[in-house]
């Protein structure tokens, strides 16, 4: 371990390179993501799988291995974890369609394709039961490689107030 001493603070910039799920199975996880169409990279091993997200990836370790790295005194949990994963549909059709897939591919269907006050979601877990949303709103604004533009949302008439957030009248 470094010593504290030693350690000046210095902030993160603001952004995320990786997300790690702690699975049973590596290989069983790696057959769910790649029949959901995913593409595995040729840099990992057969302890730790990456899917390119596009900047940033999807990592699969094993979930012993990952709590001992934490130094978490057990590797099992229940209940419900307070984070999920959110795709965002090209459509509202493309929902349901993406749910099955998941399904298709060994997730089990949590919530349905469902009209909101927003739009069209639902929920699937992956075999290890992390949670994903699949969501369609037409507030989402992607370029033309559908990434997300954070700081832009549709409205309407496009137009919005001087806060940016909500629409003008």
């Amino acid at each position: 371990m470094l010593s504290s001493e030693t350690i000046s603070s210095t902030p993160p910039n603001q952004r995320l390179h990786l997300i790690l799920l702690g699975v049973e199975n590596v290989s069983t996880s790696i057959k769910f993501y790649e029949s959901l169409g995913w593409r595995k990279s040729p840099t990992g091993n057969d302890d730790f799988a990456k899917f390119d997200l596009g900047g940033y990836a999807l990592c699969l370790l094993s979930r012993e291995d990952f709590a001992k790295d934490a130094l978490s005194p057990t590797s099992k949990g229940a209940g419900f974890s307070g984070i999920g994963l959110v795709y965002l549909a090209k459509t509202a059709d493309e929902v349901p369609c993406i749910l099955e897939k998941a399904v298709e591919s060994g997730g089990v269907l949590v919530k349905p394709a469902t009209r909101t006050a927003w739009g069209v979601a639902g929920y699937f877990k992956d075999p290890d039961g992390h949670l994903f949303e699949v969501n369609f709103e037409d507030a989402w604004v992607f370029d033309a490689e559908h990434k997300l533009i954070v700081d832009k949302v549709n409205t309407p008439n496009n137009s919005l107030n001087r806060d940016g957030l909500t629409p003008a009248r």
